[in-house]
């Protein structure tokens, strides 16, 4: 992080100025490093700081269109904070119920906190001149596609190839804030009892036609004021996610794999829903298995977590083969994009191909950990094809004693997209090994 993210506190503009310019300029992901931002500013501003961010993330191309039709040169080099901190103004006049004044004002006093007190004029100058011309400014930046939609050429154009129907539907989905989906630990309440202590308490609420645990809320909450939350009566987890469980149907007293595991909701689920089981989390980031600790100690739930490349697993595992797999594989996370918008601007078209391949090793070598009789589960929350059902399609073309489960060869799996049900985008495919 600049500098400026330390010592007294910022101004929310200017952090979210920064935040922008280490996922946007640096690459870094936007969980990293709002989180590190959000310690730098008031806690009563830290809703507003994700707000501004997560909406110029997702209309980031119309923000940058507007900006540089209104300067003369753009911002480079040690500058180009200040950038950001432009594209930050621009998108609370155009889309926040923030005063126009407040916006502007507040904006350009975030130059001091970013030690630019001389861009002052520039950047009042800029907001100014857009507040006078926003219909005119918010046409020219909405001509071209990639402004239209808010996404980059190579994924429009892949979503286009991929759901010709369906694509614009898909797009207006990874637009849109995600819900908050709740997943009821059945280890401590059914899901009728648990709406009963949410009833209680006047949390309005829908339920999901298949996940038989999921909630969604209405209006999103802080998780601390949900019933139980801190002794672990409930969990928040996407519905689409949540399907896992159905899908790997686990039994009681069985070993079962969560292969790639982090953060741990879904070792959290199988070991919600059966007794006497032994299950393993895997996953090769150590800082992320930090989470699948803390997620199964609130939920006084057991696993055993290892750290390990899920393509060696005779480097981690001596055990006995597993009698299911959950193999939830590396992915380009082009389904959870309302989630994660800055995964518009960090994933390239190139990535595609890479994690394929990745995806058919992990594949290869979680096959040869599972017993004669048994199930894997290949998911992804992925909607690219080339990641899913041609991924599966491959996979059982060279693979003798795979048999799939629940679908037709010709159309392998199934493929949830962005907004089904009110889900995130999501894949799964049921391969049984021939006994």
């Amino acid at each position: 992080m600049p500098s400026c993210f330390y010592g007294d506190l910022m101004n929310v503009r200017a952090a979210a100025a920064n935040v922008l310019f280490q996922v946007v300029d640096k690459g870094q992901s936007l969980s990293n490093v709002l989180p590190a931002a959000q310690q730098t500013i008031r806690p009563r501003d830290h809703a507003l700081l994700q707000e501004i961010c997560y909406g110029a993330l997702r209309y980031l191309p119309r923000l940058e269109s507007i900006a540089n039709q209104l300067m003369d040169k753009p911002l480079k080099g040690k500058q180009r904070v200040f950038h950001h901190l432009i594209l930050v103004g621009i998108y609370q006049l155009s889309f926040m119920r923030i005063p126009p004044h407040a916006a502007v004002g507040e904006t350009v006093e975030g130059t001091k906190d970013l030690k630019g007190p001389r861009l002052r004029g520039l950047i009042n100058a800029v907001l100014r001149n857009y507040q006078r011309n926003q219909e005119q400014l918010d046409q020219q930046a909405v001509s071209h596609d990639a402004g239209k939609y808010g996404h980059p050429s190579w994924l429009l154009n892949l979503l286009k190839t991929s759901y010709p129907e369906q694509w614009q539907s898909i797009v207006e989905a990874n637009n849109q804030k995600a819900p908050m989906w709740l997943r009821v630990n059945r280890q401590h309440h059914t899901r009728e009892q648990y709406l009963a202590l949410l009833d209680a308490q006047d949390i309005e609420y829908q339920l999901h036609p298949q996940a038989q645990d999921a909630i969604k809320l209405l209006s999103p909450c802080d998780v601390h004021s949900l019933p139980g939350f801190e002794q672990g009566w409930v969990s928040v987890q996407d519905a689409a996610a949540q399907l896992s469980v159905d899908y790997l149907t686990p039994q009681n007293g069985e070993l079962i794999l969560d292969c790639c595991a982090a953060p741990g909701g879904k070792t959290a689920h199988i070991l919600e829903h059966t007794e006497n089981t032994q299950v393993v989390a895997i996953d090769c980031d150590d800082q992320r298995l930090r989470r699948v600790h803390e997620n199964l100690s609130r939920l006084n739930l057991s696993a055993e977590v290892i750290c390990g490349d899920a393509r060696t697993p005779n480097q981690w595992w001596k055990g006995e083969q597993f009698d299911r797999i959950l193999l939830d594989a590396p992915c380009s996370a082009t389904g959870v994009i309302r989630r994660h918008p800055d995964i518009k601007w960090l994933r390239r078209a190139q990535d595609i191909e890479s994690l394929a391949k990745l995806q058919s090793e992990i594949l290869d070598a979680m096959w040869q950990q599972l017993k004669p009789g048994g199930t894997l589960v290949y998911a992804t929350c992925s909607i690219t094809p080339q990641e899913n059902r041609q991924q599966v399609t491959d996979f059982l073309a060279r693979t003798d004693n795979a048999t799939l489960s629940g679908s037709e060869v010709s159309n392998p799996g199934r493929q949830i997209l962005p907004g089904e049900e009110d889900m995130d985008g999501f894949y799964y495919a049921v391969l049984i090994k021939q006994a």
